[in-house]
């Protein structure tokens, strides 16, 4: 099974490593940080969770050299130095490190998952050239969820019954599909009444951002995606568009493979749906 770097050990980095070491799914997980105590003391303390929890994914701390082999590289958030440790390597933006992996890497794809990492994927493949297929941005996938649980809520069924996407640029400009969003099969609007179905839509604007929890198992199932060579399941991820120049970033419904995107899936969309969503893309290729 695949190694997987997780390149910033802070809440949101923490919780991803627990949350694949706990899923058994991959083959290893490296936490990686300028501060090292604080990589190597959480990467510490999932492994001593491993025997309670029942899992034998090892987990460990590294350089940003760890990248190197590295069958999925995550880049998360940073961690704060824990007080009194001392100064390691001084602390690097998003951009940096993805320009010290894009080095360090050869083919490896690349998960930001990061609510703002957006604007981070765009300029990955404008300004390093990482191939457009090879990086995505996991946080949509932690709004769609958050859409199905606020319309499970609302129709009492399990989240698993509920399909919903949120495409678009979000916080700006996101396009969710409620014309095509369905609960146990039934179209939404057979299943919510008029006000629980506005009810959801107004408490639907205050999703963005996730929390690092929801945030964390978004990641986790796109990693395991393509460190498991694909998945016929449809992910909502930041993607670049081919046909937009300079290159642009917006989420779209995707299909993973081992390289990362395998294919991009036409949405179902209303008329309206589809003019927003062509408003929100003529937004982002102007940012």
């Amino acid at each position: 099974m695949a190694r997987v770097a997780i390149v910033g050990a802070g809440e949101l980095g923490g919780a991803l490593a627990h949350k694949l070491a706990a899923r058994d799914r991959v083959g290893s997980v490296c936490l990686i940080d300028a501060s090292r105590g604080v990589a190597a003391g959480k990467a510490l303390d999932i492994r001593q969770s491993g025997p309670i929890e029942r899992f034998g994914t090892g987990v460990t701390a590294g350089a940003i050299d760890a990248v190197v082999g590295a069958g999925v590289v995550v880049v998360a958030d940073p961690a704060a130095p824990a007080d009194g440790e001392g100064a390691g390597d001084p602390p690097a933006g998003p951009a940096v490190l993805l320009e010290r992996i894009a080095g360090l890497t050869g083919s490896a794809p690349i998960v930001c998952a990061d609510a703002a990492a957006r604007g981070l994927v765009a300029w990955s493949v404008r300004e390093l050239s990482i191939g457009r297929t090879r990086i995505v941005g996991s946080a949509p996938e932690a709004l769609a969820a958050g859409l199905r649980a606020l319309i499970a809520l609302e129709a009492d069924v399990s989240p698993a019954q509920v399909a919903v996407q949120a495409l678009g640029t979000p916080p700006e400009h996101p396009v969710v599909t409620w014309s095509s969003a369905s609960v146990a099969g039934a179209p939404l609007e057979e299943r919510l009444s008029p006000p629980a179905l506005a009810r959801v839509r107004r408490l639907a604007e205050r999703l963005w951002p996730p929390g690092p929890y929801a945030l964390a198992s978004a990641a986790a199932r796109v990693v395991e995606a393509l460190a498991a060579g694909g998945s016929r399941r449809v992910f909502t991820c930041f993607v670049t568009d081919d046909a937009r120049r300079p290159a642009s970033a917006s989420a779209a419904a995707v299909i993973l493979h081992a390289g990362g995107v395998g294919e991009v899936v036409e949405p179902s969309l209303s008329p309206s749906e589809r003019v927003r969503l062509d408003n929100a893309m003529r937004w982002s290729s102007r940012r």
